[in-house]
């Protein structure tokens, strides 16, 4: 049996690094970013093996798990879980509808 994986989509990886980047200039220390990359560890090997603990979003077939501040966006797949975004909570609402409207597909 092949180990399931996370994968990340280059969008979800590019707001990911925004926000380090953000957190490690404003600070002037890697120390909240580092804490931040060990909560989403934790949590997206916690979605890898229960990936249907999260709630469904009403796009389709996306899933969404909550950290606070930021929110992670997947979908399950046969090999794993795919991140499709990343996303930080304290943004406009309707630009994160808009950006998974054009990622996500459709809703149902």
């Amino acid at each position: 049996m092949a180990e399931k994986r996370v994968v990340w989509t280059s969008r979800a990886t590019k707001q990911l690094r925004s926000i380090l980047k953000y957190w490690l200039e404003n600070n002037q220390s890697d120390t909240y970013s580092q804490k931040l990359i060990d909560r989403i560890d934790i949590n997206t090997q916690g979605i890898l093996r229960n990936p249907k603990r999260c709630p469904e979003t009403i796009f389709k077939n996306t899933r969404v798990s909550s950290l606070g501040n930021y929110s992670i966006f997947y979908k399950i797949e046969s090999n794993g879980i795919i991140i499709t975004a990343f996303w930080d909570n304290r943004q406009d609402p309707e630009k994160l509808r808009d950006f998974l409207k054009k990622n996500a597909g459709a809703a149902k």
